[in-house]
């Protein structure tokens, strides 16, 4: 595995793993990261591994979708770690430029997707999806890749990513080669997230109270009960386990993200983020 930090060396590596003339093309897929990895990112690069000839992936702790009182400092750096990890999955090619490259002296430019990333993570995180959509679409023009790789966890930020395509006209990759992975869970179900590890022993345990609560709310919903009061008994569980705050429990349609009072033929998810001790976790799960 090769490791690029700067742009004349990633361009050089991505010619070298795309071969030469129009028949020797080999497809690249993109597998974006904050580093910090664990299974549920090496699940995306195992599934980019099946799709196309070569993977590259991205370690990038991005500071602009951070906010001024979040944990960008604080945020896990592990970059030789990492970078065991993708080679021990066949990584091609690790793209890991800092900020300096990614956001050069002078730069000016801001990516904004609307409608789609204004509520749910949204609203709590002013700003968060501007930085994401920005430093993706430079990923994307940088490595310029058949397909790319997201976990369904952050399942806003793929709705977010999948739009700035569609309406951007990008082609390496259309919206339609930007890939959703399903959410990778512990043993308990609790979602696998770099985030896991700020939790005290007594958090972690009460945190696996999320996935069930969430559980028991789309099988009640499913079965016929109203989203209002069914979402109004998960935060009451989740604020009875442990969690200080529910931000939200939303019932939302699937492609726009829009809150909805009952399932229909459309598909539905169900997305909460709720705060306990320092830590703040999301998670989502299909509906209907």
């Amino acid at each position: 595995m090769q490791t690029a930090h700067t742009l004349d060396v990633l361009r050089k590596e991505v010619a070298r793993l795309r071969g030469e003339g129009p028949e020797a093309r080999e497809t690249i897929a993109l597998v974006p990261t904050m580093g910090a990895l664990h299974e549920g990112h090496l699940i995306l690069v195992r599934r980019a591994r099946e799709a196309c000839d070569h993977v590259v992936a991205s370690v990038f702790v991005n500071p602009t979708q951070f906010g001024a009182n979040e944990d960008l400092d604080a945020y896990p750096r592990q970059l030789e770690e990492d970078a065991a990890m993708l080679k021990a999955e066949g990584c091609a090619l690790l793209w890991a430029p800092d900020a300096s490259v990614m956001y050069p002296e002078g730069f000016v430019t801001n990516v904004s997707v609307a409608q789609v990333s204004e509520g749910l993570c949204g609203a709590a995180r002013p700003g968060h999806f501007d930085g994401v959509a920005t430093v993706v679409c430079k990923l994307f023009n940088q490595v310029r890749p058949d397909m790319a790789f997201f976990g369904e966890k952050d399942f806003q930020q793929l709705a977010v990513i999948r739009a700035m395509a569609r309406d951007l006209d990008l082609t390496h990759p259309a919206a339609d080669r930007i890939i959703g992975v399903p959410t990778v869970r512990e043993a308990d179900g609790l979602a696998m997230s770099s985030r896991n590890r700020y939790l005290s022993d007594s958090d972690r345990r009460a945190a696996a109270t999320l996935p069930r609560a969430m559980e028991e709310a789309v099988a009640r919903i499913e079965d016929g009960q109203e989203a209002a009061p069914t979402l109004a008994a998960l935060e009451d569980q989740l604020l009875g386990a442990g969690f200080e705050s529910v931000d939200y429990a939303v019932l939302a349609d699937a492609a726009s993200l829009a809150p909805i009072a009952s399932l229909s033929d459309r598909p539905a998810r169900l997305l909460v983020a709720a705060r306990i001790g320092s830590t703040r976790l999301i998670d989502n799960m299909a509906v209907g």
